[in-house]
């Protein structure tokens, strides 16, 4: 008798054992959730009903796994706030702790996204020893980043986990990510939350799903690696979808606010490519995410030399063109420049707090409702050659370029044979205009076209203008 109840016990206790709930690793205690929103929640159970309670409401919301045990449902969220509980029970309780709610944003790209607040070796990022010290669980921020992870097919979950604002954590952490997120709490006063997926090198289409390629770029981009080539033989940072696949598929749908993407060193050489690879990419997501209008600010890459032995000096230029063109083929975008933020010796610049702020900048006005500054780039309006000088109007509210007798670096000017000479700018009647002695019959002009170069126009705001130019001239290198 006791044989056949220790049994039934046994039993019991197995059966127990498969009811409880099977969460994302997304959604973990210390995480932080989108406020008043409906956000999404989702897990495996063994086909009992699912009873999930918030202690912000009390409500109960009572959920059916699918054939295959998988559950997904949306929870109301309440304004910012925490710390909160969540249980989960289905026959077993599982109760996510410390959970806050506010504002999540999305941080994506290559290695100047994946720079930590500690730099990398031989690398510095400034200001980071203050931060680190100074990270404190009772400031609600809040970082999740997810591993690095390659894969040839998408994969239903990553490996991430959210993690309190500690020096330990914070040292690792991304620092564009993570001064962005101060500089919104300093702000908004409300729990702020970023998940990093980012990976040194990568191009942008290594994070695009393979469906999406194969649709808009066949022929243009290969994944037929993907089915031929070994794993471990494949390069994560550079392959069409391997990190879609690896890193990003498995966190949809977490709720998040907007997306921020400092990317495209890797790209830099494929200019056109990139006008459109980049619409493709913010479409994809808004799409996987659940999320149409999702904001998405986006970071011009920084001057640096690259290899000027190839007498590629303009390549940077192309680009920076490039990334310009996505802000009309990406409703709700932004984008910050960087011109005055370059280093020479290193392609990861040690200004991140600069980066972080001018993202934050953009959030703060175009979806938190912040008046009294402009954080958009002055950009070029028209130019008009006039005799030896190119008289440029810039679209911006008030330009900050100096006293009258300043001279503004970053101008070159050719004429007819189509060589570029350096050329001075000199603000006049709100306008720049640029002359220089070798070009006596000017007809191109450009502006911190070059790989190097530095800034020397600025809105009032102290944000500098984008680098343009007249000319159509493609071909031009040196």
């Amino acid at each position: 008798m006791k044989r056949i109840i220790l049994i039934a016990a046994v039993l019991t206790m197995s059966a127990t054992l498969q009811a409880k709930v099977e969460l994302p690793s997304i959604i973990s205690d210390n995480m932080v959730l989108q406020q008043k929103g409906n956000v999404a929640l989702w897990g495996k159970g063994d086909g009992k009903k699912l009873t999930i309670t918030t202690s912000w409401s009390r409500k109960k919301t009572v959920v059916t796994p699918d054939s295959d045990g998988k559950w997904f449902v949306r929870i109301a969220t309440p304004e910012a706030g925490g710390p909160y509980e969540i249980t989960f029970n289905d026959g077993e309780k599982l109760t996510l702790k410390n959970v806050l709610i506010g504002e999540v944003w999305y941080c994506g790209g290559q290695s100047n996204m994946d720079m930590p607040v500690k730099g990398f070796e031989a690398q510095p990022v400034e200001h980071s020893m203050d931060y680190i010290l100074g990270a404190k669980p009772s400031v609600p921020i809040r970082i999740c980043k997810v591993p690095n992870v390659k894969a040839k097919a998408p994969l239903p979950e990553v490996k991430a986990y959210w993690v309190e604002n500690r020096p330990e954590e914070v040292m690792n952490a991304s620092a564009t990510g993570y001064f962005f997120a101060q500089k919104l709490y300093e702000m908004l006063e409300v729990p702020i939350g970023i998940i990093t997926v980012d990976w040194g090198g990568s191009s942008i289409e290594s994070w695009i799903s393979r469906e999406v390629i194969e649709r808009d770029f066949a022929g243009e981009l290969d994944t037929g690696v993907l089915d031929t080539v070994p794993l471990e033989d494949l390069k994560g940072s550079l392959h069409p979808c391997i990190l879609y696949n690896g890193m990003v598929q498995g966190l949809a749908p977490y709720t998040f606010k907007g997306m921020i993407w400092y990317q495209g060193e890797t790209n830099r050489g494929r200019p056109e490519q990139y006008s459109r690879l980049q619409p493709a990419y913010v479409k994809m997501m808004r799409e996987l995410f659940q999320n149409p209008d999702a904001p998405f600010y986006f970071v011009q890459i920084a001057p640096y030399p690259y290899q000027p032995q190839y007498k590629d000096l303009f390549t940077s230029g192309y680009f920076c063109e490039a990334q310009q063109k996505t802000l009309a083929r990406i409703p709700h975008s932004g984008m910050v420049t960087t011109g005055d933020i370059g280093s020479y010796s290193t392609i990861h610049p040690p200004k991140k707090m600069e980066v972080g702020n001018r993202l934050a900048y953009l959030a703060l006005v175009n979806d938190y409702g912040f008046k009294g500054i402009n954080p958009v780039a002055p950009t070029c309006k028209e130019v008009e050659f006039d005799g030896q000088e190119a008289i440029v109007a810039f679209e911006a509210d008030r330009l900050g370029v100096g006293p009258m007798n300043t001279d503004l670096g970053g101008f070159e000017l050719a004429g007819e044979d189509r060589v570029f000479h350096a050329a001075t700018g000199r603000l006049k009647d709100r306008k720049v205009v640029v002359t220089s002695p070798e070009v006596p019959v000017p007809v191109a002009l450009r502006y911190c076209f070059r790989n190097w170069c530095e800034a020397s126009v600025f809105s009032a705001w102290g944000i500098p203008a984008a680098p343009f130019r007249t000319d159509n001239w493609d071909d031009l290198r040196q």
